[in-house]
Parts: C-alpha cells; sequence; structure tokens
C-alpha cells in the first residue's frame, strides 16, 4: 500500500534522505492522470559550505526555497529550456536539497520534469510548497526494499565549478543496474 512521506522523512541529514529517496516513488497528479515512477537517480546538495550547492553563495531570491524545512519543493530553471526538480533536507534555514536525476524509466534531471508534465506554469505554482497529493506532487513509499548493497555512490555531474574537493564528493546515489533489473521481475 501506497504510504505519503511527510515532511518529517525529509527533515534529517541530506545524504541520508538522500539514499533513503531511492526505491520511493516521485507521483504527480496531471488532469486525470497520474504519474508514478520508482526514484533510481538523485544527488545531494549539502548546506552553505557545499560550492556545488546553489546555497554556497547565500540566499537569493533564487535559492530561497532551499532555506525552508526539509519537506518543500525546490525548483529552478537551468540552460534557458529545463526545469529541475527538488526535494529540501534538514532544518529550516539550513540549505540542503536533494535533486531527482533518474527514475525506472527516465534518465536524466530535465528529462523527469518533462516526464511529469512540469512547466514554468506548475514549477511556479508548487516551487516553494510541501510535497503532498494537495499540491499535485509528492513522493510515496510503496514497499520496496533497498539495500545498502543496491546503492552506487559517484561524484555528483557537472560541477567541476565546485573545484576539486567538492566535485569530487561521492553526493549522487543511484540504483545499480543489477537491482533495477530485479525490481522490474
Amino acid at each position: 500500500m501506497a504510504k505519503l512521506l511527510r515532511s518529517s522523512f525529509f527533515q534529517k541529514n541530506t545524504l541520508r534522505v538522500a539514499e533513503r529517496l531511492l526505491g520511493k516513488y516521485l507521483v504527480r497528479r496531471y488532469g486525470t492522470k497520474t504519474i508514478a515512477e520508482l526514484v533510481t537517480d538523485v544527488e545531494a546538495y549539502d548546506g552553505p559550505a557545499d560550492l556545488a550547492s546553489h546555497a554556497a553563495r547565500g540566499k537569493t531570491k533564487r535559492n530561497a526555497p532551499m532555506f525552508l524545512l526539509g519537506g518543500h519543493w525546490y525548483l529552478y530553471f537551468t540552460y534557458g529550456m529545463h526545469w529541475m526538480l527538488n526535494i529540501v533536507t534538514g532544518k529550516a534555514e539550513y540549505p540542503a536539497a536533494v535533486l531527482i536525476r533518474g527514475t525506472a524509466e527516465v534518465n536524466g534531471p530535465a528529462r523527469v520534469t518533462r516526464a511529469y508534465y512540469i512547466t514554468k506554469h506548475f514549477a511556479e505554482k508548487i516551487n516553494a510548497r510541501t510535497a503532498t497529493k494537495k499540491n499535485g506532487l509528492w513522493l510515496e513509499d510503496r514497499g520496496v526494499t533497498i539495500k545498502k548493497s543496491d546503492i552506487k555512490k559517484q561524484p555528483r555531474i557537472g560541477i567541476s565549478y565546485a573545484g576539486p574537493i567538492w566535485s569530487k564528493k561521492r553526493y549522487r546515489f543511484r540504483l545499480s543496474s543489477q537491482t533495477l533489473e530485479r525490481l522490474k521481475k
């Protein structure tokens, strides 16, 4: 049975939340349709000291949702064409979030937002809002069990600007290909 992930799930250490999101479902109500996919790939951005984080240079209008209490959405537009979907983690005023990079059927954060019909209008509607059914985009636990050995830890993608230390941090978490095959059976 599907169980909504409550805000308290996200109000913990960012790296822990990132790992625990693997195997959960990203769900979107779109008109009369419901889209639900298994989360398989995420990246953590942990606090103001993380030079790859949007919060590394302080609070701005764009990154303000990152400073909210865990369980809020943080969406931003990049390269003039893609929306990126993040869930805020931890305590209020500690800017941290997890980027949803992929699902069982969709690989890549921009493809995820397109598959979930996250347009400018919808992004502006849910940015800084909580992940709830009422807001039309949420995360669920459907009982999928993920073991530590199922998770691959790697450096994040496209963040060489963060320097040699932060660009090599293994803050990307994804399910191994063997685990994905097992889950598809």
